[in-house]
């Protein structure tokens, strides 16, 4: 059979499989669909609800303005796909085609979408992390429970780690009127993120809205009472925090592990894939048949010296959604590339924190617009001479500007001068992020390396 012909017969009647019943597995549906797919298609996810949005849990639900239940994705169109829920996938046989579920049932495939994204981190302590009043926050479930025990007014709220997600939380509660202190290892909150610069700013913020922040320790261990609820924690510096809450902010987890001896190129930094999101297996070869998409994805990006990245952001994983379900359903000359450009934003404190491009790989940043006392500003990374991100407090007007100059590897420092009447008079700074092989909190960009499998071959030479 020719390739158009093949391929005609799989928009017609072939079967698709999307592992990951989330943003970028309905979004992949969505593109499947507008494609013209006619086939069978099913969805599998691990949770027993259709796709939701995650980024209204840790802001309306916790402040309790939105509930749970009314984040449902919007739907562009019907996918009219079978629905396998609350049954999460648990291995893959990629000779024989099949997705094997934890209930022992097994999906067929011609074509498999991964996008099974990360899951929070749990506290390490199994035993203490049992204890009522433990949370963490990635789940509608999560964010259910977690928003009942903020309503209850508890006389104090602890969250471990100062993140993204942290640092939101940490907001909802001080919104909420409760007293909360923020445990962070770093030298400051989203210093894992943004760098030590910015990390004072929102060190500054936490304070002045009344946060109790501990900067430089770590939860050596959680206690709990006799009914088995949490009671205290305590820290490295030899203190004990009483509190009733405990929120584990630790970051997140890619959910790879159903993966392991299926000979995909999968592991703790997630599924390698090439630009055009096609997965590779442990040896580096490249599949036609699986692809990737959204949060567990890692894939060069050519801005950025061709690294694997992984993202945790809301957009990237909508486009690399919609890069995959077209590769999936095209011939190889008609594919594109993934070649989104990060893009992240948070709320807390009353402040819109937006980002492009990848701070995180900055040796150096500058304030080219507005001021950092004034909580109003942005500030731009160079790495090796040329522009690599930007980050804005309330000033998200430049963010487009600054992306073009990222895309066009514009020269760092930039080299025009500012429209803002109080600059910080361009002054070059070490961006101040903290050592990559020591844990932080929170960041939302991974640079992963080059290699395309996180597990080691044995390699024999051939013998003639």
């Amino acid at each position: 059979m020719s390739g158009d012909a093949a391929l005609e017969r799989l928009k017609r009647e072939g079967r698709i499989v999307v592992v990951g019943a989330s943003l970028a597995g309905l979004r992949a549906a969505e593109t499947m669909r507008d494609r013209g797919f006619t086939g069978s298609l099913t969805m599998i996810g691990d949770e027993p609800y259709e796709p939701y949005d995650r980024p209204p849990l840790s802001k309306q639900v916790l402040l309790g303005r939105a509930t749970a239940d009314r984040t449902a994705l919007p739907r562009r169109r019907d996918i009219d796909a079978r629905w396998r829920l609350g049954v999460p996938a648990a291995g893959l046989d990629m000779k024989a085609r099949r997705v094997r579920l934890a209930d022992g049932d097994e999906v067929e495939y011609d074509r498999l979408l991964i996008a099974t994204g990360v899951r929070a981190r749990p506290w390490p302590h199994e035993d203490q992390a049992a204890l009522g009043g433990v949370f963490v926050l990635r789940t509608r479930d999560d964010a259910v429970g977690l928003e009942r025990a903020l309503a209850a007014r508890p006389d104090r709220v602890l969250v471990i780690g100062a993140g993204f997600t942290g640092s939101e939380i940490a907001s909802a509660c001080r919104e909420r009127d409760l007293a909360v202190t923020v445990a962070e290892r770093g030298a400051a909150p989203l210093v894992g993120a943004l760098g030590g610069v910015i990390g004072e700013v929102a060190a500054e913020l936490h304070r002045e809205h009344g946060v109790d922040l501990r900067t430089g320790v770590m939860v050596t261990g959680l206690e709990g009472d006799s009914s088995g609820r949490v009671r205290a924690a305590h820290l490295s510096d030899g203190s004990t925090v009483e509190a009733q809450v405990v929120i584990v902010s630790l970051g997140a987890m890619r959910n790879t592990e159903w993966l392991a001896d299926s000979g995909l190129g999968a592991g703790p930094r997630g599924i390698a894939c090439d630009a055009g999101c096609r997965a590779f297996d442990i040896r580096g070869i490249v599949t036609d048949d699986i692809y990737v998409a959204g949060d567990v994805a890692r894939s060069p990006h050519a801005l950025f010296g061709y690294q694997f990245l992984s993202l945790e952001h809301w957009g990237n994983a909508v486009a690399q959604a919609e890069t995959a379900a077209h590769n999936m359903l095209s011939e190889s000359a008609d594919r594109r590339p993934h070649l989104w450009v990060p893009a992240f934003w948070s709320s807390q404190f009353g402040i819109n924190v937006k980002s492009v491009g990848v701070p995180s790989m900055g040796t150096e940043i500058v304030i080219t617009q507005g001021s950092r006392d004034e909580r109003r500003f942005t500030g731009v990374y160079g790495y090796q001479g040329r522009v690599i991100g930007a980050v804005t407090f309330d000033n998200c007007r430049w963010l487009e500007f600054y992306q073009r100059q990222i895309e066009e590897t514009a020269p760092f420092p930039p080299e025009f001068p500012t429209m803002d009447r109080r600059p910080e008079g361009h002054k070059t700074l070490p961006a101040d992020f903290p050592d990559p092989s020591v844990p932080t909190h929170g960041p939302t960009i991974t640079l992963s390396g080059y290699s395309p499998a996180d597990r080691r071959i044995t390699f024999t030479p051939a013998r003639h």
